[in-house]
C-alpha cells in the first residue's frame, strides 16, 4: 500500500466475522448422525473452535494485528436453522442476548447480527424486531430451515420487518440437503466429499440459489427497500447475472436480476482478497456496494496482504468505502 493510502484509509470494518454461542453449538453437536450437520467439522479445523469461542482479548489482538478496527459478529454456520422449532426459538433469543452483551462490553470493537429461529417464520420476524431493539444490526440467515426454503411466503413478514427497520439480511452458505449431496457431492473420500459439498463448491451454489429464489419469488418487488448481503464475491451470481436476467423475464419480475444485484445486494469479500474477483465485481456493481470482511477465523489474512489488496481498488474514495464506509452506512455503525 502506498504511503498516501496508509495515511487516509480508515480502520477496517469486517462484516463476516464469526463466533459461536455455547448453547447452539452444544445442541447441534448433540443431534444424532444423519440429523447433525456434517459441516460442523469445519468449525473444529485448525484451531477454529477456540477462536470462534473467544470474543475478547485474543480476538481483539488478531484484529489489531490485521488493522481491523471493528468486527460485525455473526454466528458461525450452520447457525440455528438445523434445530427444532422450540430449541431454535429459545436458543436464538439467548444467543442474541449474549451478542448484545458482547457488544456492550466492547462497543468500540464489535457489533453483531441477529440469529433468527427460521424454523418458525412468524417467530423469526418477532425476534428480528426484538434483536434490533437490543442494538443488533442485521441478521445472518441460510437458504433453508429444515424443509422451509428462504423464499417461502411465510417469511414475508420477516422481510417486511427487515425492510422497515433497515436491517440487512446476510445470506450465508450452508451444506446442501442430504439427497443432493448423495447425488452430486459424493463418490470420493469422506473429506473430499465434505469439501466439495461445502467450501469447494456446494456452499456457494446453495447461497446463490437462495438469493436467486428470493428475487424470482418477487420478494424484492414487494419489499424494494430490503437489502441483502452475499459473501464470497456474490456467491457466483455476479458471474451469471446476464444469463439470469432471462429468468427475471420468465418470472415476470419488475426488474432484471442484474438490477436487483446492483440495487438490493451488497457484496463482501469473505477473506478472498483476489484482485481478479474485485475487478469483476466492479464490472457488474459499483464501489458503494462492496464490503470488506476476513471470514474470521476461517481466513486469517495478514495486514500486509490486506494492504496489498486495498491497493487494487481504483482510487482513494473506493478504498475508504470498501474498507469501512459502506459497512458503516449499511449497518448503521457510528
Amino acid at each position: 500500500m502506498s504511503e498516501n493510502t496508509q495515511a487516509t484509509t480508515p480502520g477496517l470494518v469486517g462484516i463476516e466475522e464469526h463466533w459461536t454461542f455455547d448453547g447452539i453449538d452444544a445442541a447441534l453437536r448433540a443431534q444424532p448422525p444423519g440429523v447433525r450437520d456434517e459441516s460442523l467439522a469445519l468449525n473444529d479445523h485448525g484451531g477454529a473452535r477456540s477462536r470462534l469461542a473467544d470474543v475478547d482479548a485474543d480476538r481483539i489482538a488478531t484484529m489489531d494485528a490485521q488493522g481491523v478496527a471493528l468486527q460485525v459478529l455473526s454466528l458461525a454456520p450452520p447457525g440455528a436453522q438445523g434445530l427444532s422449532r422450540a430449541d431454535a426459538a429459545m436458543l436464538s433469543r439467548e444467543a442474541n442476548d449474549a451478542a448484545a452483551s458482547i457488544v456492550s462490553t466492547h462497543p468500540d470493537r464489535f457489533r453483531a447480527m441477529a440469529t433468527l429461529p427460521l424454523t418458525d417464520p412468524a417467530d423469526a420476524a418477532g425476534e428480528l424486531e426484538r434483536a434490533s431493539a437490543l442494538g443488533l444490526t442485521g441478521a445472518m440467515v441460510h437458504g433453508r430451515a429444515g424443509d422451509i426454503l428462504l423464499d417461502d411466503p411465510r417469511f414475508d413478514d420477516l422481510w417486511a420487518v427487515a425492510a422497515r427497520l433497515r436491517q440487512p439480511i446476510f445470506i450465508h452458505p450452508q451444506i446442501p440437503p442430504a439427497m443432493v449431496r448423495a447425488t452430486s457431492y459424493s463418490g470420493f473420500s469422506d473429506l473430499a466429499d465434505l469439501a466439495l459439498a461445502t467450501f469447494g463448491w456446494g456452499w456457494h451454489l446453495e447461497a446463490g440459489t437462495a438469493a436467486l429464489r428470493l428475487m424470482t419469488r418477487g420478494v424484492l418487488d414487494r419489499h424494494p427497500n430490503l437489502q441483502l448481503v452475499l459473501g464470497h464475491w456474490g456467491e457466483l451470481l455476479l458471474f451469471w447475472h446476464q444469463r439470469a436476467d432471462g429468468l427475471a423475464r420468465a418470472a415476470g419480475l419488475e426488474r432484471s436480476i442484474t438490477e436487483y444485484l446492483q440495487q438490493n445486494v451488497w457484496i463482501t469479500a469473505s477473506g478472498m482478497l483476489d484482485p481478479a474477483m474485485l475487478h469483476h465485481a466492479l464490472a457488474v456493481t459499483t464501489p458503494d456496494r462492496i464490503l470488506f470482511s476476513t471470514d474470521y477465523p476461517f481466513q486469517l489474512p495478514t495486514s500486509d496482504e490486506i494492504e496489498v489488496f486495498l491497493d487494487a481498488l481504483p482510487d482513494e474514495t473506493a478504498r475508504g468505502a470498501f474498507a469501512s464506509g459502506n459497512a458503516r452506512a449499511l449497518f448503521g455503525i457510528g
